[in-house]
């Protein structure tokens, strides 16, 4: 590939070719002195990664220790004439080649009639695979070549990088020659194909250079988006070099520069994964991120973990090059795609332009004379959704002059202005804001931002770094205002159009992360954060305590939601009374449901969408009865009976049946469940009477109800056992358990109720598995005997890698007399199940769940008693049942 003020010389004691020859010579066999040769090299190279020695030494070392040993295995062969040629193709015919990279071949032949060649074909091919290469090899004649270029844009660019190892260099130029822009893929064509592969490609990784585990060849600003670079340079410019970019005036000194040590850095990472995987490896996981920071030198320190400090600098990197990608692809797609058109030129005001659609400054000098103008243009393109980018040289002006925004800048009342207008623009806020930070404008506007650029977390819960995260939330917020948003986030759609001020949402959702990694309650920091930010922007008081309580409390919603009963009519007084008014519940329910989707894509299911929908809907009812008037739990409770029983007199039950069945269950049963709900399962209790198998009945959401889980309710008596036999068998059929509802009547009848989604976070609907997992659950838990066995049994799913500490948070619930238990732990398989046999050894009884799985650990709240419904008080008895909770439940590794 292009280099940059380097030129590779070979190293001689990497590989001594006479001395190997020697030993070739007086061996029975060419293979051991092949694989000996290569493990030497190898170890040499390793010794000098660590020592410290330029990447590129190595990388183009190991390239030409190879060219020379495949040149001898050439001559190992008997070939009939030179109507054939080994040619080194891809990375390996730009002469890169860490540890365990593919070894790119091609076997080139004159002619189209290879039978002549076939034999030492085969032999030379498998002496390769004997001798411990991984190779990638094709066998093509020229024509092949041709055509088969002619049809695909990676075969041609695999084949334009190529040098001749062995065989006669004609049959190379002659392909070359073939494979001309004059005759194929002329440079148009080439570069807009290269292009959507670039777009397809970023798009698998969700177009972010921020992901916590990133791929460092094909994500965002890694290799391939400097490989990318380099061929269409290759293809337009027919050049070499990057140095030959700068001579044509599409690149200058500075950006050689990124572009020069972004590469160096991305091989010594290549390498290091390489040498470290023994394997070619390209991922930057979790446990090479580790190892990686150790073996470059980073050391934690009070504030950072050596593994951040790395990754912090990983991010620069790739976030420079992203940039620069962005800005050279650009450059080429106005010299090459459009470079014969008249573009129409369009003003907008005495500062800029639009230009074939992009925007652009009208002066070289705008940004010195007028800094303001680098918020302004971020601002006319919000007003302005027409501008389909910004153009190449006016993003060059924007990296070169960003360094205007200081403490001075930051200060004028007039660039306040400016950025407080973008953020109250009707356009794509989000999508502006993301172009500020993708050209290094808000973090130097809002410099706590820039504290968290490239900023991770190390866990598999949050997969993007703190900015990415924060992009990415206000990203789908703005989502949430298109009119396709209502089929999965109907709430959230029809709250967002509702808002009295959007400006307030998306100040909000900039600061609600802004304090992480600075120490201390990031809520807190963040919103002194954005108490500062509104006094500096002459924001009201009243807006002001806005966006401070919605940082402070912007885990509050899903927190309780997912580890609160929110049946209970007191937690949602609570609650209601922690929010105070409908204007913050509406902007806290937006911005919870995007901080969850903006965390992890995987996070957002049915049943969570389900429960904040529930918490929203029951807090607003609270809100408008008023605070001062909370539901009291026995007008719950008659409210719910009454609504039962008109359900039920409608389809023509028994009332006397039901009058005595209901008499038996509590008042509990009916605050945990709405009146439709217990019509469906008294109609089933009263139709399944006299059976003695496990009632099992399962409801899926209905076909306009698409956010909720499946309903499978279990009516069977109440033995020892139970809700850990019932979890073992539910994993054991593919489901995922989000909530459970255990109820039990005065005449030993239980009534449980679990929402459960398949492996992919989706309810079940399809009435045959319905009825089949009924089947299997009436199997499992018709014998109580069975219990013990169906509790150890192995279940399918595979165990997280990651570790997470145990840990048990014991307190009480005086309201409900019973006890809470807060469990965090690694995900497992099984963990229910053993949940539930310690319950069972510790005597304990379930009266509900919440279960949360997030990333790579859990977060359950189990309702617990004792078997005499007492709630668990002594202190002896708690540290017992904490103690074995972890014993089972720590994963060490």
């Amino acid at each position: 590939m292009l280099l940059h003020h380097y030129r590779f010389e070979p190293d001689e004691t990497l590989f001594d070719i006479e001395k190997f020859r020697t030993e070739l010579g007086g061996s029975r066999s060419p293979i051991a002195p092949f694989k000996a040769a290569l493990g030497e090299i190898q170890a040499r190279l390793d010794e000098r990664f660590r020592a410290g020695a330029d990447i590129r030494d190595l990388v183009h070392g190991r390239a030409h220790c190879l060219d020379r040993l495949l040149a001898i295995a050439w001559e190992q062969h008997d070939w009939p004439d030179d109507g054939i040629a080994l040619l080194a193709v891809g990375g390996y015919g730009r002469g890169e080649l860490h540890p365990h990279s593919d070894i790119d071949l091609l076997l080139l032949l004159e002619r189209d009639d290879d039978t002549p060649y076939r034999e030492p074909l085969t032999a030379f091919i498998t002496f390769l695979w004997d001798i411990g290469l991984e190779i990638g090899h094709s066998v093509r004649s020229l024509s092949d070549c041709s055509h088969e270029a002619a049809a695909d844009v990676t075969v041609i660019t695999n084949l334009i990088e190529s040098r001749t190892l062995a065989g006669p260099e004609r049959l190379r130029e002659a392909m070359q020659h073939r494979l001309s822009p004059e005759r194929l893929w002329p440079a148009d064509h080439f570069f807009e194909a290269k292009w959507q592969e670039q777009i397809s490609r970023h798009y698998r990784f969700n177009n972010s250079e921020y992901h916590l585990e990133p791929n460092i060849k094909s994500s965002p600003g890694g290799l391939r988006d400097i490989q990318m670079i380099g061929w269409v340079a290759k293809r337009h410019f027919a050049t070499q070099r990057y140095e030959d970019l700068v001579a044509h005036g599409f690149m200058n000194d500075a950006e050689l520069h990124i572009l020069s040590q972004g590469q160096a850095f991305l091989w010594q990472v290549r390498y290091a994964l390489h040498m470290l995987s023994v394997r070619a490896e390209d991922r930057l996981l979790f446990d090479h991120q580790r190892t990686i920071a150790e073996l470059f030198g980073y050391h934690d320190t009070p504030e950072r973990l050596a593994v951040e400090q790395f990754m912090k600098r990983y991010y620069r990197h790739v976030t420079a090059l992203a940039r620069l990608n962005d800005m050279l692809l650009q450059h080429f797609d106005e010299a090459i795609l459009r470079g014969g058109e008249s573009l129409e030129t369009v003003p907008l005001n005495e500062r800029f332009e639009i230009k074939g659609g992009y925007i652009q400054a009208r002066s070289r000098t705008l940004f010195q004379e007028s800094p303001s103008a680098l918020l302004e243009l971020f601002l006319l393109m919000a007003e302005h959704p027409e501008i389909e980018g910004v153009r190449a040289d006016t993003i060059r002006l924007i990296r070169d002059h960003r360094h205007l925004i200081d403490d001075r800048y930051r200060a004028d009342p007039h660039h306040k202005r400016l950025f407080m207008a973008l953020l109250r623009s009707r356009g794509n806020v989000a999508r502006q804001l993301r172009r500020m930070n993708r050209y290094g404008v808000l973090g130097k506007y809002l410099p706590v931002f820039g504290q968290a650029v490239g900023l991770m977390q190390h866990d598999l819960f949050h997969i993007y770094t703190v900015d990415a995260h924060t992009l990415r939330l206000l990203k789908c917020i703005h989502g949430f205002r298109k009119p396709e948003a209502r089929e999965n986030f109907p709430v959230a759609a029809d709250l967002v159009q509702q808002l009295p001020r959007l400006d307030l949402l998306w100040i909000a959702g900039l600061f609600h992360d802004i304090g992480k990694g600075r120490g201390g309650d990031h809520s807190l920091i963040g919103a002194r954060d954005v108490e500062a930010f509104a006094w500096e922007h002459d924001l009201s008081e009243r807006d002001t305590r806005l966006v401070s309580w919605l940082v402070e409390n912007h885990l509050l919603m899903s927190m309780v939601a997912q580890k609160r009963d929110i049946t209970d009519p007191e937690v949602i007084s609570d609650f209601a009374r922690s929010v105070g008014d409908e204007t913050r519940l509406d902007y806290l329910y937006v911005l919870t449901v995007a901080d969850i989707n903006a965390t992890n894509p995987t996070l957002w299911n049915g049943w969570r969408a389900s429960l904040l929908r529930q918490l929203h809907g029951e807090t607003r009812r609270a809100l408008r009865r008023g605070l001062e008037n909370p539901m009291e739990r026995d007008d719950s409770v008659r409210e719910t009976r009454d609504e039962a029983h008109s359900l039920l007199t409608t389809v023509g039950a028994d009332m006397a049946r039901v009058d005595r069945l209901w008499a038996s269950l509590g008042e509990d049963y009916f605050l945990q469940y709405a009146p439709s709900e217990i019509a469906w399962q008294t109609q089933g209790i009263l139709a399944h009477d006299g059976s003695e198998l496990p009632l099992i009945l399962l409801s899926a959401p209905t076909a306009d109800m698409a956010e909720g889980g499946t309903k499978v309710f279990i009516h069977t008596r109440s033995v020892d056992d139970l809700f850990a036999a019932t979890s073992a068998a539910m994993e054991q059929l593919g489901l995922s358990i989000h909530d459970a509802r255990i109820a039990t009547s005065s005449n030993n009848w239980t009534l449980n109720t679990f929402i459960v989604l398949d492996d992919h976070g989706h309810a079940i609907r399809e009435p045959g598995r319905l009825e089949e997992i009924r089947r299997h659950l009436v199997e499992e838990l018709d014998d109580p005997d069975d219990y013990p066995q169906i509790v150890t049994r192995h279940t399918p799913r595979q165990l997280k890698h990651f570790r997470v500490p145990t840990e048990v948070i014991i307190r009480q619930d005086p309201a409900n007399e019973r006890t809470l238990l807060e469990l965090t732990a690694p995900d497992r398989p099984g963990l229910l199940a053993r949940v539930g046999r310690i319950f069972m050894e510790q005597d304990i009884a379930l009266s509900a769940a919440k279960i949360a799985t997030l990333g790579e650990r859990v977060e359950d709240v189990f309702f617990i008693t004792d078997k005499a419904g007492a709630p668990l008080i002594d202190p002896e008895r708690q540290r017992r049942l904490r103690e074995r909770l972890i014993e089972v439940l720590d994963v060490r590794g």
